[in-house]
């Protein structure tokens, strides 16, 4: 007997494993058998293995034109501080909306079709703040990607007032959004762009809306430092003292804590996120400490969505440091549970009532569904013009490179 409500089968793949969804759901993961319900699309698998789309914990998609001939800085910076101004400070005030929608339907399009299917975004365009969400959101609903959006607020370019705007920016998308594949939490940029009043506000924000905060921490040292002088311990301890982080927030790089400050976020039920790629690029230093919590998920922090690259280079720089090559799967295997959180449902591992977001991958991703959607098949993008994607961000780069250089 067939079940006409499988609307996609996956499979068998090299491990003779298939996969059923209906809807959004996985409904069947396990050996092939000869009794196959009817499906409106059957994919052959053969040559790869199905697994949960790939999730990126921490980016920014506002970096998608960066590979398309980004000037360098005319001075080269000498710490990290300096990388910010010169580069991507510059960067993301000098997008706009056509330049922001180029560098997401980019990003989005690059992503997926190397089998990336969440998106954790931290965003930031201060001269575009009001709708700079919904811009986002309708390419990620457009081309098919789950995301989790937010503005980073902060007071480095108009103090408070500048602020204010982020965060309200944060609580129109929120209440306004209806698209299923994306949700909206609360930003701030990092601790130490923002005042103690800032950090407060964002706290009774996310008390207020039910949702949690995304913001960098610890990165770098100078983090660490801004938080002594107003007198706390770090940048932990503050936005915990001034009630900034419900349980589930989202904590990017976390390189300049220490294993009693990682089990202090592990016990607050925070989600730590390490950026190999990022931290290696920034000389921040190495983050030995967070095998201290299981709730660390693996991001990018704005280099392209390839989470095998982000994996490999996790995975070299954890042999350099003297750790186990399990954190590669510890790390990914965090990625699903987070999203989980925020989804309000299982991505991994695949079995009957798992979000149907799987990738078929056999080194590059072959096939990929999200939210039972199928948006990659064969190695093509289904939801959009590849080709036009590109030639757009391709005309939109030389309008933000030459806004940088105004910038300088």
């Amino acid at each position: 007997m067939t079940d006409p409500s499988v609307t996609l089968e996956l499979g068998p793949d090299h491990s003779g494993r298939e996969l059923r969804i209906v809807e959004d759901r996985v409904t069947h993961y396990g050996p092939a058998s000869a009794d196959k319900p009817a499906a409106d699309s059957r994919l052959d698998c053969s040559a790869g293995t199905l697994a949960p789309g790939r999730v990126n914990a921490h980016t920014h998609i506002y970096s998608g034109l960066a590979p398309l001939g980004m000037p360098p800085p005319e001075e080269e910076p000498g710490n990290f501080v300096e990388i910010l101004e010169r580069v991507w400070w510059r960067l993301d005030q000098a997008l706009d909306e056509p330049t922001l929608a180029a560098s997401a339907r980019l990003y989005v399009a690059e992503a997926l079709l190397a089998g990336t299917s969440t998106l954790v975004d931290h965003h930031e365009s201060p001269r575009f703040i009001e709708g700079s969400l919904d811009v986002l959101a309708d390419t990620c609903h457009e081309l098919g990607m789950r995301a989790v959006l937010c503005f980073g607020a902060t007071e480095r370019n108009d103090g408070r007032r500048e602020a204010k705007r982020g965060l309200e920016e944060c609580r129109r998308f929120i209440l306004a959004n209806r698209r299923p594949l994306v949700r909206g939490v609360v930003g701030l940029h990092a601790s130490f762009t923002v005042s103690d009043d800032t950090v407060r506000e964002a706290g009774e924000l996310c008390r207020e809306l039910g949702t949690v905060l995304h913001v960098h921490v610890a990165e770098d040292g100078a983090d660490v430092e801004d938080a002594q002088q107003r007198g706390y311990r770090g940048p932990l301890e503050r936005l915990l003292e001034l009630g900034a982080l419900p349980p589930g927030s989202i904590l990017a790089h976390g390189v300049h804590l220490d294993r009693e400050q990682v089990r202090l976020a592990l016990d607050k039920g925070l989600w730590l996120v390490q950026n190999p790629r990022s931290n290696r690029g920034n000389r921040v230093g190495y983050p030995s400490a967070l095998v201290a919590s299981s709730r660390v998920g693996l991001g990018t922090d704005g280099y392209p969505a390839r989470m095998d690259e982000e994996a490999a280079v996790l995975a070299e720089e954890a042999a350099a440091h003297g750790e186990d090559e399990r954190i590669v799967e510890d790390r990914v295997t965090a990625g699903w549970r987070m999203v989980g959180e925020l989804f309000g449902g299982p991505f991994a591992p695949l079995a009957p009532g798992a979000m149907a977001d799987v990738v078929v991958a056999d080194g590059r991703a072959t096939h990929l569904t999200v939210g039972g959607k199928l948006v990659v098949r064969d190695g093509k993008l289904l939801t959009g013009d590849l080709e036009q994607i590109r030639a757009q961000a391709h005309t939109q780069a030389p309008a933000v490179w030459g806004r940088m250089k105004e910038l300088a």
